[in-house]
């Protein structure tokens, strides 16, 4: 018997209909969201989350903590599995998700079946692809046939790149984002996504703050219509609603964007950051904000555009 851990349910919708025979686990956490505690400890990792999600986001901690359990019962259960299929894409969102997965395996200490990858980044019949849940459930099983399997070295580079995302310090994460990885090979892009979500070192913005920004320099834009161009231009961030609320909420709190109805438009304190006459971080509080280990709030480490890497801020 297969286990596949699907990356969604809208995969799921699909992966049921194109009879593939197995076990199904959906996957739903948002990894590359909030605080990822470092720590060995699995059971102080998800209690630890769950406080942070309840406290910042409002999920309800005990039934975070009942999905958890019931959904990694599969996975503690891996030793009876012929072989575990993981179905995730190329974006941040989901190769955050597939770190975790590999690492928490290896956690199990236990012996493990081969461990195979589905993962995609176009698909030659679905023009602007952005995920599996876009597919039709024929294009599938020949997804399914070329599955890749992993590798020690693999192993290896997921165990390191998911520790080092759950450290304060980015410097380890980068200088991974810079391997190559046959069996991973959209994990470059992704990590290298995820270290230009620190403050930018010329006006305190981050990639996602910044394109909003510029974006709304250009006129007023229906929310929605906003969030439609952040996902057809920077789809390597695979978030969704959820998250974009986040950003646009922070924003507007900050004073640099403004809402009437639904149409979002850029105020003049926004101009002034985006020219690089204030910094947002003036502005925007970062209390409680963390991307992976990283707490926003007082970090020195920002990202540097013209430089293309992480820099420590002189300021701080």
């Amino acid at each position: 018997m297969i286990l596949h851990v699907l990356n969604g349910d809208a995969t799921r919708t699909i992966f049921e209909n194109a009879g593939i025979a197995g076990d199904v686990m959906v996957w739903r956490e948002m990894l590359c969201e909030g605080k990822a505690p470092a720590t060995h400890n699995m059971s102080r990792f998800f209690e630890e989350r769950a406080a942070f999600l309840q406290q910042e986001y409002g999920i309800d901690q005990k039934a975070y903590l009942s999905d958890v359990d019931h959904e990694y019962q599969l996975l503690n259960n891996a030793a009876a599995y012929e072989e575990i299929v993981l179905w995730f894409e190329f974006d941040l969102f989901c190769q955050v998700n597939l770190l975790f997965v590999l690492y928490y395996l290896q956690q199990l200490k236990a012996p493990l079946p081969p461990i195979s990858i589905v993962q995609l980044d176009k698909h030659p019949e679905v023009p602007n692809f952005r995920g599996i849940g876009m597919l039709k459930s024929k294009h599938l099983p020949p997804l399914f046939e070329k599955r890749v399997y992993v590798q020690e070295e693999d192993w290896q580079l997921a165990n390191a790149a998911w520790e080092a995302y759950s450290q304060e310090d980015p410097l380890a994460l980068e200088q991974l984002s810079r391997r190559s990885s046959t069996h991973l090979p959209y994990l470059s892009n992704a990590l290298q996504a995820h270290l230009q979500r620190l403050p930018g070192s010329s006006n305190g913005l981050n990639a996602v703050e910044h394109f909003f920004l510029d974006r709304l320099a250009l006129g007023k834009l229906r929310e929605r219509d906003l969030y439609y161009q952040f996902w057809d231009e920077l789809k390597i961030y695979g978030f969704g609603d959820f998250q974009l609320d986040i950003y646009t909420q922070r924003l507007q709190r900050a004073g640099v964007v403004k809402r009437e109805d639904e149409m979002l438009s850029l105020t003049g304190l926004g101009e002034e950051v985006l020219h690089n006459e204030e910094n947002y971080l003036s502005f925007a509080s970062q209390q409680n904000i963390w991307i992976g280990g990283i707490p926003l709030d007082h970090t020195p480490w920002r990202w540097d555009e013209e430089e293309g890497r992480v820099i420590r801020s002189s300021g701080n």
